[in-house]
């Protein structure tokens, strides 16, 4: 079984947010440099909360570009917890290591060097789906939906590869930008920086000193703290958000203002009417506020949008009703607090408008 954190460590860790990771002005990686006597810097291409990524020859094997995730931790950590933080890294890098899919990065080698670790993936080359959204957009036209389903089937195939690990795996950030598409049109997953691995009776994540996902993609679940349970059922959320994006052109409304206010979420078939019927039943599907109305598996949701299949009976919550289900989701006394507060105000307007 893989042990994750302690109590202690996680409490420490979940006190963080983006931008707090640093006591002090970041290094980075100067074109050149040479880690590990094999990874030669060309450039940085990436930049997130925890640290780089860098694009860096293989000194190894030649005419190989890769890339190194960098995660550095925050040094006003106590020792221990760092300690922690790093065993967990290098323990979880070895099961990211062992994924083998062609919609998946290959991970090919990670080590520590200073205060920083690193983890080394195929460079996958290419547009991401968002900068290829936003051009559709700027044109003032729509991605055909017979080219965005095939990008959904083939992450449909990744999240089925990584949920059916043993033990599960699950993204937890599955958004347009971290889908890129190859000049041969192959899907590809990249950063696993909110990868849990799931045990029966606890979660880890990878990169323990990350954000809890992108809010437009991210289920109500996956809000508050790091013990809050997710499974698959997050990253369907995720793929049914993205899609919504991706299609439509427009951002999605986020879980918390949609649990607030019910009907906020436009249908996607009035932003672009040429969706088929069958594709927005499943991305609203997928988006259900709480999970147990979500299909329960990836495979479940291709089969209604590719197969024909139908949509669980646990999926008919009406659209236009507080769901109080969801509201266990939210684990975090402010976010309690500030729902409660939403609905009675929603209540009490209700009531005034009766009585007028």
């Amino acid at each position: 079984m893989i042990r994750g954190l302690g109590s202690h460590a996680r409490t420490w860790l979940t006190r963080l947010r983006p931008g707090t990771y640093r006591d002090s002005m970041p290094r980075f990686l100067k074109s050149g440099e040479v880690l590990r006597e094999r990874y030669r810097i060309r450039e940085r291409i990436g930049q997130g909360g925890a640290g780089c990524i860098y694009l860096a020859d293989d000194l190894r094997l030649e005419g190989r570009l890769c890339a190194l995730k960098e995660v550095e931790y925050d040094r006003l950590l106590p020792e221990k917890i760092r300690h922690e933080a790093r065993d967990q890294f290098l323990r979880e890098a070895t099961i990211l290591a062992r994924f083998d899919h062609p919609n998946l990065p290959k991970v090919s080698d990670f080590f520590s060097s200073g205060p920083c670790d690193y983890l080394v993936m195929d460079y996958v080359p290419g547009d991401d789906l968002r900068t290829i959204m936003l051009d559709a957009r700027r044109n003032g036209v729509f991605l055909p939906e017979d080219r965005v389903l095939g990008w959904a089937r083939q992450l449909a195939d990744a999240l089925a590869h990584l949920h059916g690990q043993q033990p599960s795996v699950v993204h937890r950030d599955i958004k347009p930008s971290n889908l890129k598409i190859t000049p041969a049109g192959l899907l590809k997953l990249v950063d696993f920086g909110l990868v849990k691995i799931m045990a029966s009776d606890q979660e880890m994540t990878i990169t323990v000193i990350q954000g809890l996902g992108t809010a437009l993609y991210t289920p109500l679940e996956q809000y508050g703290n790091d013990d809050v349970h997710t499974d698959a059922r997050s990253d369907i959320y995720s793929f049914g958000a993205t899609f919504y994006h991706v299609l439509t052109n427009e951002p999605p409304v986020d879980a918390r203002r949609r649990f607030i206010q019910p009907s906020s979420l436009v249908q996607p078939r009035q932003i672009n009417p040429s969706i088929a019927g069958r594709t927005e039943q499943a991305i609203l599907w997928a988006m259900s506020l709480h999970p147990d109305d979500r299909p329960e598996s990836i495979e479940a949701l291709v089969g209604f949008l590719f197969g024909g299949g139908s949509i669980s009976s646990r999926a008919s919550v009406p659209p236009a009703s507080l769901d109080l289900r969801a509201l266990a989701l939210l684990r975090t006394r402010t976010d309690a607090i500030l729902v409660w507060a939403a609905a009675s105000l929603l209540f009490l307007s209700l009531i005034a408008t009766l009585i007028r």
